[in-house]
């Protein structure tokens, strides 16, 4: 049993106009709710990504201050791990410096042998002095906890002696035994004020829109109790995050001030635009449906008329359908031809024409039908078969008309025979045809022009416009789809040399020509079956499809380079640029994957470009290693760099007449993981590659000023540090906004030029760095003296405080007079521009001995001190032993 909305309508007696409307109001409030439910979810997201980035302000900030702050106690306990013996003044001395308005350090212990004994500051804090951690019942468990974990334990927040509550880090010192062992000093332990720490982070700030809570006490993940803010805040439903501590971490918890409020500001808003929209669907359909209503009583109505007059217009209809068709009748024993009105008008004859003789059809007939017109006509007599033709008839007005015509043989009750059809104009229908014809004719042509539009655009997909070379897609292709049997075996790929002179020098079309130039020559030593492809600007590629060896590879690339090298005439210039190629070839463990053929040319291209150009070189397996090697180390790098494993070495500088430490320089290592300790010539050149040589500048930089806030704290006096810089460092002019916020005495720290630079050359942004440099107090030293471009006009330029000698020259110095002579050339130079002169390189005491006679003013080399960690060489200096050594 079927069942629809007739059926429903027809039962119930309902307007269809009603039912429809109906079926509009539910769809209506249908979408009424869920709009609402939508509005709603949105609202409650957006609330919620707003609490979420508010309280990552605040995360952000609380992490940072407690962080800063137990950060700033760090270097304090380095201080007392080299210097066990530190007294009150000492040690008030250094805290000094960490409490303040830059932390929200409360005061700091340290606790020799667990008894405390140093306290900053005093006042207010005697009632802690004499605390023994291993009896104080409080604060015995949490001590305990930092000792057996050798590391930092921060407790809180707890009530303090002093009164007032607070956060405590504690952390264990160990000093170094002559074995090596370490040994427990004590503990150093520092309080942060609960209040400023809160106050500094924006928790209490007034407008903070968020209730926050944190929990997690004595940096406990797992402890739920909240010790800010009220417990209820976990209970409804909040933003929660997690703040990272040096020994566990804080569950931090927000919600809105007032709640989540699920009403959305613009509810009333999306409720009139839905109820509106309502009303836009349901007004129109009634109205429509009233019309509908009368639509179907009016067609009722008119049914019952159009099926009265249907019978009337009947033969009404069948007359004018035939009007456009004319009659005739051929009596075949009479011979008495009849046709009708239209018939006349066909063929137009005069109405008053009698057309009962055969003659009035035939003599309208073209020449040039009638003969096969009328032949068609008799068959069909004669045969009392279907009669049908199409032919051309002449009007009197000498136009064409194409009639068809078609009829039967019949015989009447009383055996007479006669011949009955219809003509009807059919010159449209022809002409159509004629048309159709045509324009197939033309399809057909422009389907070969848009198939050989096609093949000229496959072609110039696949070559170069300028050099008609098979292009990168093409070798790609050739590649990728090569049948194993025809593919290319070998692969030269190309690299122009100073073409990029021809091209800034004469202009592109010079470069062009140089361009179509190679091509032809690279055309001509190509044999059948290779091809040649450009693939790049100046790149080619020569691709060998036949069985080959390294000889006849060579004597190609020979061929190439020679004929790269001959000058070309170019307007009245003779054009002179060159190649460099690498080579690779198809072994049989790569057979059946040529893809990698272009790769492995492209690394032995580089390799030949790197050795001097205008030569050639294969690929091979070390050279692969070699690159990956070099990809390895790269990332090492990179990862190094995430990990703080650069780290300096400091070598000590020597007055050359008193041997006194007047400076070190700071030279990068690397801490590999695998490789261990490295030098700078193992990874600078990959670094340089990968254009970090700043970040790594950088951050020895930063450890550098640390070491020598350090060396301060241990009473050594090192009046000037030396950085190395790169030259690309200098020429960055965001040099100046990377040095903001570092801490240094001016005239305490020296630039070394770690390369040589075209100074001659003024770059002005070089010449900017470095009256900046000089204005902010720090000095520029020349490495290398007498090895590169550092002129006599670079230190007119410049003015350095320091020129460094190289060591090439201070090895052979005591066995050659000579030898003698050019250094102390060089420490007159600098002598005469009032520049100190450091002699690098010093290996043995006679050497030191020398160069002091020389007049040399500083020494620096492995006779008096080696690159040392900052710990060994606060050992070093205090020790004084290379003066025994001396």
């Amino acid at each position: 049993m079927s069942f629809n909305s007739n059926t429903l309508i027809n039962r119930y007696r309902l307007r269809p106009s009603y039912f429809i409307a109906g079926i509009a109001v539910a769809v209506t409030l249908a979408t009424a709710v869920f709009a609402e439910l939508q509005n709603r979810a949105v609202h409650r997201e957006a609330m919620r990504a707003a609490a979420g980035e508010q309280l990552g302000q605040v995360r952000a900030q609380l992490e940072g201050n407690i962080n800063s702050n137990l950060q700033l106690v760090r270097g304090l306990v380095a201080v007392i791990a080299n210097q066990p013996d530190i007294d009150q003044e000492q040690f008030s001395q250094i805290a000094s410096q960490l409490i303040g308005d830059h932390s929200q350090l409360r005061n700091i212990a340290a606790a020799p042998d667990l008894v405390i004994s140093l306290m900053y500051p005093l006042a207010g804090n005697e009632k802690a002095i004499g605390l023994d951690y291993r009896k104080n019942e409080q604060q015995r468990t949490a001590a305990l906890q930092a000792v057996e974990a050798k590391r930092l334990v921060l407790a809180g927040p707890v009530n303090l002696l002093q009164g007032g509550r607070g956060f405590i880090g504690r952390f264990p010192v160990h000093t170094s035994e002559p074995d090596g062992s370490k040994k427990l000093w004590g503990l150093v332990s520092a309080v942060v004020d609960e209040t400023r720490l809160y106050a500094d982070s924006g928790l209490l700030d007034p407008d903070l829109p968020l209730d926050i809570a944190i929990a997690g006490k004595d940096a406990d993940l797992n402890d739920s109790d909240a010790f800010f803010g009220g417990s209820g805040v976990f209970s409804s439903d909040p933003v929660i995050t997690t703040i990272s501590l040096p020994s566990g971490g804080w569950t931090i918890a927000a919600v809105p001030r007032g709640g989540w409020d699920l009403t959305p500001g613009n509810a009333w808003l999306v409720r009139g635009v839905v109820l509106f929209g309502g009303l836009l669907l349901v007004v129109p359909i009634l109205g429509a449906g009233q019309l509908y209503d009368e639509r179907q009583r009016y067609h009722r109505e008119a049914k019952l008329q159009q099926e009265e007059t249907e019978r009337l217009s009947q033969r009404l209809r069948l007359a004018l359908d035939t009007s456009k068709i004319g009659i005739w009748e051929y009596h075949l024993e009479t011979g008495v031809l009849t046709w009708d009105r239209r018939m006349k008008e066909l063929y137009d004859v005069p109405e008053n024409t009698d057309p009962s003789g055969y003659n009035i059809w035939s003599d309208r007939l073209h020449p040039e039908d009638r003969e096969r017109a009328e032949a068609e006509y008799w068959s069909a007599i004669h045969s009392n078969g279907v009669y049908h033709s199409e032919f051309r008839v002449m009007l009197q007005d000498g136009s064409l008309r194409w009639i068809r015509a078609i009829g039967a043989v019949h015989q009447n009750k009383q055996g007479q025979r006669y011949i009955v059809g219809v003509n009807w104009d059919v010159s449209k229908d022809v002409a159509l045809k004629k048309h159709l014809l045509e324009a197939n004719k033309s399809a057909e042509l422009r389907n070969e022009e848009l198939e050989a539009a096609r093949a000229q655009m496959e072609h110039n997909a696949l070559h170069d416009s300028l050099t008609g070379l098979p292009n990168r897609r093409f070798l790609d292709q050739r590649l990728m789809d090569a049948d194993p049997t025809s593919g290319p075996t070998a692969l030269l790929h190309i690299d122009l040399d100073r073409f990029k002179h021809i091209n800034d020098t004469l202009g592109h079309a010079a470069g062009d020509a140089m361009l179509v130039h190679t091509a032809s020559i690279l055309k001509s030593t190509a044999q059948d079956g290779d091809f040649v492809a450009r693939i790049g600007g100046d790149e080619f590629v020569f691709a060998v499809t036949r069985a080959t060896d390294e000889m006849e590879l060579s004597m190609i690339a020979d061929q190439i380079i020679t004929r790269l090298s001959e000058p070309v005439p170019y307007e009245n210039h003779l054009c002179r640029f060159g190649g460099s190629v690498g080579i690779a070839m198809l072994d049989e463990d790569s057979a059946s994957d040529r893809r990698n053929l272009l790769i492995d040319a492209d690394i032995a291209l580089y390799r030949a470009k790197s050795n001097g150009r205008s030569r050639y070189e294969f690929f091979s397996g070390s050279l692969k290693a070699e690159i990956v090697r070099t990809k390895r180390v790269a990332d090492d790098i990179l990862t190094g760099l995430e990990q703080n494993a650069f780290v300096p070495f400091f070598q000590p500088q020597f007055d050359a007449a008193t041997l006194k430490v007047v400076g070190v320089e700071a030279l990068a290592r690397w801490r590999h993981p695998k490789d261990g300790l490295l030098a700078p010539d193992r990874f600078m050149k990959t670094a340089d590659d990968l254009n970090v040589v700043p970040l790594i500048d950088r951050t020895i930089l930063e450890q550098t000023l640390w070491s020598s806030l350090t060396w301060k704290l241990a009473g050594l006096d090192i009046p000037k540090v030396s950085v190395n810089v790169s030259a690309g460092r200098l020429a960055d002019p965001d040099l100046f906004e990377s040095l903001k916020g570092l801490s240094f005495t001016p005239g305490t720290l020296s630039f070394e030029l770690l390369e040589s630079i075209f100074l001659d050359e003024e770059d002005p942004m070089i010449t900017s760095n470095l009256k900046r440099l000089q204005q902010m107090g720090i000095d520029i030293e020349i490495d290398d003296f007498g090895t590169g471009y550092a002129s006599i006009v670079s230190l007119l330029h410049l003015r350095p405080a320091r020129l460094k000698i190289d060591r090439q020259f201070i090895h052979p110095l005591l066995g050659s007079n000579e030898q003698q002579r050019l250094v102390a050339s060089i420490i007159d130079i600098g002598k005469s521009f009032d520049i100190e002169v450091v002699a690098e390189g010093v290996e043995t005491m006679d050497h030191a001995r020398v160069l002091r006679d020389l007049g040399c003013d500083i020494l620096q080399g492995y006779a008096l001190g080696r690159p040392m960690p900052s710990d060994e060489l606060i050992a070093y200096v205090k020790a004084e032993s290379w003066k025994t050594a001396a």
